[in-house]
């Protein structure tokens, strides 16, 4: 029996856009009508934290009433037929629900808190974050050991600490698929290229995108088409 083709997914807010969420840098994104470094900064944070924190909440409210769209599940999808590992940029829950078996969120997760202050290894030491749904966070809101909960974010000014484990997943695949992602935010817009030089790269976006490989096929197409798409190319192989 062959083993799986394995497949790196590398996600970014487009793939969320069609479930309603906004993107961060389109027109009217987030940041048209947030300064991040008020709300996303480590910078901010120790600034004002209750700022922060509402902000978060606000973003908990918003994911309690979207869904995952037919790109969530069509990405899902591909654990049926191939090894599958998504990597996001995207701090929501949609690909999870939508049935992924395997992903890595490079910024944090938005449905979860940690301790403010603690000693966290390379995967913010998973023990001590703790899932809270949609509920809100306030100033005042404790740890278990006893400091302030804080997003589960991967804030600007502060490294990724999962990027290594995404890198080793990115070497190791057949296929690159990149979706819905502008490929602006580094370090996770270099990860393609740690791709092996016979693996096979996919775009997925509607727009140019500032890749300059000859073996990368670009499929023109908002993320649900999109995915339509190569899945039906990738079915065939």
């Amino acid at each position: 029996m062959c083993a799986k083709k394995k497949i790196a997914v590398l996600t970014g807010a487009g793939v969320s856009a069609e479930s309603g969420l906004s993107t961060y840098r389109d027109n009217n994104g987030l940041w048209d009508n947030y300064d991040p470094m008020e709300v996303a900064s480590i910078e901010g944070w120790f600034r004002n934290r209750a700022k922060v924190l509402d902000f978060y909440n606000g973003q908990r409210e918003k994911l309690r009433n979207v869904q995952p769209n037919d790109a969530h599940r069509t990405i899902a999808r591909l654990d049926d037929n191939f090894d599958v590992c998504v990597i996001t940029q995207n701090v929501d829950n949609l690909h999870e629900r939508a049935g992924s078996g395997r992903v890595i969120h490079l910024h944090g997760e938005v449905t979860k808190v940690r301790p403010e202050t603690g000693v966290y290894d390379e995967s913010y030491s998973e023990r001590e974050v703790l899932d809270i749904g949609y509920e809100k966070v306030v100033l005042g809101d404790k740890a278990p050991n006893g400091s302030q909960l804080r997003p589960h974010i991967v804030f600007f000014g502060e490294a990724v600490p999962k990027i290594e484990r995404a890198i080793e997943v990115v070497s190791g695949a057949d296929i690159v698929l990149i979706v819905g992602t502008s490929l602006q935010v580094y370090p996770a817009a270099g990860l393609y290229r740690y791709a092996r030089n016979d693996a096979k790269i996919y775009i997925i976006d509607p727009a140019e995108v500032p890749v300059n490989e000859s073996r990368v096929i670009h499929i023109r197409e908002n993320a649900t088409c999109g995915m339509k798409k190569f899945l039906s190319i990738v079915n065939k192989e």
